[in-house]
Protein backbone atom coordinates (compact mmCIF):
# COMPACT_ATOMS: atom_id res chain seq x y z
CA UNK A 1 0.00 0.00 0.00
CA UNK A 2 1.49 3.57 -1.17
CA UNK A 3 1.82 5.89 2.23
CA UNK A 4 2.56 8.99 -0.08
CA UNK A 5 -0.46 7.65 -2.43
CA UNK A 6 -2.74 7.56 0.17
CA UNK A 7 -2.53 11.67 1.66
CA UNK A 8 -5.24 13.47 0.05
CA UNK A 9 -3.37 16.78 -1.94
CA UNK A 10 -5.01 19.67 0.05
CA UNK A 11 -5.82 22.69 -2.23
CA UNK A 12 -5.28 26.17 -0.81
CA UNK A 13 -7.15 29.38 -0.60
CA UNK A 14 -6.80 30.58 -4.52
CA UNK A 15 -6.24 27.25 -6.43
CA UNK A 16 -8.70 25.40 -8.04
CA UNK A 17 -8.68 22.06 -9.74
CA UNK A 18 -11.39 20.23 -12.72
CA UNK A 19 -10.84 16.74 -13.43
CA UNK A 20 -12.26 15.88 -17.16
CA UNK A 21 -11.00 12.01 -17.62
CA UNK A 22 -7.60 11.27 -16.74
CA UNK A 23 -6.55 14.82 -16.98
CA UNK A 24 -6.54 17.26 -13.95
CA UNK A 25 -5.85 20.82 -14.16
CA UNK A 26 -4.96 22.94 -12.08
CA UNK A 27 -5.38 26.89 -11.89
CA UNK A 28 -4.22 28.97 -9.17
CA UNK A 29 -2.40 32.96 -8.81
CA UNK A 30 0.63 31.66 -10.96
CA UNK A 31 -0.91 30.21 -14.10
CA UNK A 32 -2.40 26.65 -15.20
CA UNK A 33 -0.90 23.72 -15.07
CA UNK A 34 -2.40 20.35 -16.12
CA UNK A 35 -1.34 16.52 -15.86
CA UNK A 36 -3.08 13.45 -17.53
CA UNK A 37 -2.40 10.30 -15.32
CA UNK A 38 -2.74 6.66 -16.80
CA UNK A 39 -5.52 4.10 -17.19
CA UNK A 40 -4.08 2.31 -13.85
CA UNK A 41 -5.70 5.50 -10.89
CA UNK A 42 -8.33 7.13 -10.52
CA UNK A 43 -8.52 11.15 -9.67
CA UNK A 44 -11.03 12.79 -7.76
CA UNK A 45 -11.26 16.64 -6.43
CA UNK A 46 -13.69 16.79 -3.35
CA UNK A 47 -14.14 20.40 -2.39
CA UNK A 48 -10.45 21.02 -1.31
CA UNK A 49 -9.09 17.95 -1.33
CA UNK A 50 -7.62 16.30 -4.34
CA UNK A 51 -7.61 12.06 -3.65
CA UNK A 52 -6.29 9.64 -5.68
CA UNK A 53 -6.63 5.85 -5.61
CA UNK A 54 -5.58 2.58 -8.24
CA UNK A 55 -7.99 0.82 -10.18
CA UNK A 56 -6.62 -2.64 -9.27
CA UNK A 57 -4.21 -4.04 -7.28
CA UNK A 58 -1.56 -4.70 -10.04
CA UNK A 59 1.88 -3.58 -9.38
CA UNK A 60 1.88 -1.08 -12.28
CA UNK A 61 -1.53 0.59 -10.44
CA UNK A 62 0.80 0.90 -7.06
CA UNK A 63 3.05 2.53 -8.62
CA UNK A 64 1.30 5.12 -10.45
CA UNK A 65 -0.61 5.89 -7.64
CA UNK A 66 2.37 7.26 -5.50
CA UNK A 67 3.55 8.91 -8.34
CA UNK A 68 0.37 10.44 -9.70
CA UNK A 69 -0.52 11.40 -6.15
CA UNK A 70 3.20 13.45 -5.64
CA UNK A 71 2.32 14.65 -9.41
CA UNK A 72 -0.73 16.68 -8.69
CA UNK A 73 1.27 17.87 -5.60
CA UNK A 74 3.47 19.27 -7.57
CA UNK A 75 1.23 20.59 -9.85
CA UNK A 76 -0.76 22.59 -6.54
CA UNK A 77 2.83 23.58 -4.95
CA UNK A 78 3.81 25.13 -8.94
CA UNK A 79 0.95 27.30 -9.88
CA UNK A 80 1.40 29.06 -6.19
CA UNK A 81 5.13 29.51 -6.16
CA UNK A 82 8.28 28.52 -8.06
CA UNK A 83 10.57 25.45 -7.94
CA UNK A 84 13.94 26.27 -7.42
CA UNK A 85 17.66 24.48 -7.89
CA UNK A 86 20.74 25.98 -7.06
CA UNK A 87 23.83 25.28 -8.82
CA UNK A 88 27.67 25.92 -7.72
CA UNK A 89 30.49 25.96 -9.80
CA UNK A 90 33.96 24.61 -8.18
CA UNK A 91 37.07 24.97 -9.73
CA UNK A 92 39.97 27.89 -11.22
CA UNK A 93 38.50 29.95 -14.33
CA UNK A 94 35.07 28.40 -14.13
CA UNK A 95 32.44 30.59 -14.29
CA UNK A 96 29.07 31.41 -15.49
CA UNK A 97 27.24 34.41 -16.78
CA UNK A 98 23.77 35.13 -18.45
CA UNK A 99 23.72 37.02 -21.93
CA UNK A 100 20.61 37.43 -23.05
CA UNK A 101 18.29 33.94 -23.34
CA UNK A 102 21.85 32.03 -23.31
CA UNK A 103 23.97 30.59 -20.14
CA UNK A 104 27.51 30.85 -20.99
CA UNK A 105 29.87 28.61 -19.13
CA UNK A 106 33.37 28.57 -18.59
CA UNK A 107 34.49 25.28 -17.58
CA UNK A 108 37.89 24.36 -18.38
CA UNK A 109 36.99 22.95 -22.14
CA UNK A 110 38.65 24.25 -25.02
CA UNK A 111 35.48 25.98 -25.84
CA UNK A 112 32.56 27.83 -24.03
CA UNK A 113 29.48 26.24 -23.70
CA UNK A 114 26.56 27.81 -24.70
CA UNK A 115 23.46 26.50 -23.18
CA UNK A 116 20.11 27.53 -24.55
CA UNK A 117 17.82 28.72 -21.66
CA UNK A 118 14.45 26.64 -22.40
CA UNK A 119 10.97 28.29 -22.51
CA UNK A 120 9.02 28.60 -18.53
CA UNK A 121 12.31 28.30 -17.04
CA UNK A 122 14.90 31.31 -15.49
CA UNK A 123 18.53 30.89 -14.96
CA UNK A 124 20.10 33.31 -13.16
CA UNK A 125 23.89 33.67 -12.43
CA UNK A 126 23.94 36.07 -8.94
CA UNK A 127 27.90 35.48 -8.94
CA UNK A 128 29.95 34.07 -11.41
CA UNK A 129 29.96 30.72 -9.56
CA UNK A 130 26.46 30.46 -8.47
CA UNK A 131 23.67 29.32 -10.74
CA UNK A 132 19.77 29.58 -9.60
CA UNK A 133 17.30 27.54 -12.06
CA UNK A 134 13.51 28.60 -11.21
CA UNK A 135 10.39 27.71 -12.58
CA UNK A 136 6.76 26.49 -11.97
CA UNK A 137 7.14 22.84 -13.21
CA UNK A 138 9.19 20.91 -11.16
CA UNK A 139 10.30 18.29 -13.84
CA UNK A 140 10.98 20.79 -15.81
CA UNK A 141 13.35 22.73 -13.36
CA UNK A 142 15.16 19.46 -12.05
CA UNK A 143 15.73 18.46 -15.94
CA UNK A 144 17.24 21.62 -16.87
CA UNK A 145 19.31 21.68 -13.72
CA UNK A 146 20.84 18.52 -14.62
CA UNK A 147 21.33 19.24 -18.09
CA UNK A 148 23.70 22.26 -16.87
CA UNK A 149 25.64 19.95 -14.26
CA UNK A 150 26.12 17.14 -17.12
CA UNK A 151 28.36 19.81 -19.08
CA UNK A 152 30.96 19.30 -15.86
CA UNK A 153 29.64 16.91 -12.88
CA UNK A 154 32.43 17.18 -9.60
CA UNK A 155 35.18 14.60 -9.77
CA UNK A 156 36.44 13.16 -7.03
CA UNK A 157 39.91 14.31 -6.87
CA UNK A 158 39.82 17.49 -6.65
CA UNK A 159 36.20 18.61 -6.56
CA UNK A 160 36.01 20.20 -9.49
CA UNK A 161 32.85 20.40 -12.02
CA UNK A 162 29.12 22.10 -11.13
CA UNK A 163 27.21 20.59 -7.89
CA UNK A 164 23.71 21.25 -6.72
CA UNK A 165 24.21 22.92 -3.90
CA UNK A 166 24.83 21.27 -0.17
CA UNK A 167 25.59 18.35 -2.42
CA UNK A 168 28.63 16.04 -0.77
CA UNK A 169 31.26 14.65 -2.95
CA UNK A 170 33.38 11.88 -1.67
CA UNK A 171 36.89 13.00 -2.24
CA UNK A 172 38.87 10.00 -3.15
CA UNK A 173 42.98 9.87 -2.46
CA UNK A 174 45.25 10.44 -5.13
CA UNK A 175 48.42 7.75 -6.01
CA UNK A 176 51.29 7.82 -3.52
CA UNK A 177 54.58 7.11 -4.56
Amino acid sequence: MSRIGKKPVELPSGVSASVSGQTIEVKGPKGAQSFTATDDVTIAVDGETVTVTPRGKSKRARQQWGMTRTMVANLVHGVQETFKKELEIQGVGYRAQIQGNILKLNLGLSHDVDFPIPEGVSVTAAKPTEITVEGHDAQQVGQVAANIRDWRRPEPYKGKGIRYKGEYIFQKEGKKK
